[in-house]
């Protein structure tokens, strides 16, 4: 028996379920490429805590719209010539972020790119003048989650240094919420994979460029973890 046959009683269920796959992802990649042209080369700058998933989420984002994918703390180290630890030691956090200011000021002049800004980037006052040049995505995560995954991360985190890391990870949030909350779009993440919250932020973008053409309005669209608009704020 060959394996079509396997797949159902007259053998072509399998095969009809493989012509439907394939038809839903080129129908995906038509709607994503559309959505690109939409965009007309606006970046997208995704922001949240360390270990929300910026990077992990960013490259699918990318992959789906044609975009090209830049880790601004990546970034930030190599214009160093040195890991954001050893900058944090020698120049303090004032240094780092004034780096970090110089990085997205060269960034906003570059297009079509999906940005992982660092969880700081949102706490200068200047920076937000580069962000909303783009549209601004934050990708929120409970606090417990987000602990698991930096305990499960050798990476060193400077600002997470200390007897306490969850208390030190819930003041930075309480200090960070209300700015993560003037992005244009927050996913509140459930458990699924980073290529399905980038298919969240593909299906809240629509309603945000909507939004910006009928006028000056700021919108805040929540959107649970599964992927379902719960409300539209403007």
């Amino acid at each position: 028996m060959s394996p079509a046959a396997s797949s159902g009683s007259d053998g072509r269920d399998g095969f009809r379920g493989s012509a439907s796959d394939i038809s839903r992802e080129a129908a995906d990649r038509t709607t994503h490429r559309s959505l690109a042209r939409r965009l007309e080369g606006i970046n997208i700058y995704l922001v949240g805590m360390m270990g929300a998933g910026k990077s992990a989420v960013g490259r699918p984002l990318a992959a789906a719209l044609g975009y090209r994918f830049l880790d601004a703390d990546t970034t930030i180290e190599q214009v160093a010539g040195q890991p954001i630890p050893a900058i944090f030691e020698q120049q303090g956090e004032a240094g780092f972020r004034t780096l970090e200011t110089a990085v997205l000021d060269q960034i906003a002049s570059w297009h079509s790119l999906v940005v992982a800004t660092g969880g700081g980037a949102v706490t200068r006052p200047e920076n937000w003048g580069h962000l909303h040049q783009g549209v601004v995505v934050w990708l929120d995560v409970a606090d417990a989650v987000l602990l698991q995954r930096l305990n499960a991360d050798p990476t060193p985190r400077p600002l997470m240094a200390g007897p306490d890391p969850h208390g030190r990870l819930r003041e930075l949030l309480e200090q960070r919420r209300p700015l993560y909350a003037q992005a244009d779009l927050h996913i509140v993440q459930g458990s699924g994979p980073p290529e399905q919250v980038a298919l969240q932020v593909l299906d809240g973008l629509p309603s945000i460029l909507k939004e910006r053409q009928a006028g000056p309005s700021e919108p805040l669209t929540l959107i649970n973890g599964d992927g379902a608009i719960t409300s539209s704020l403007n």
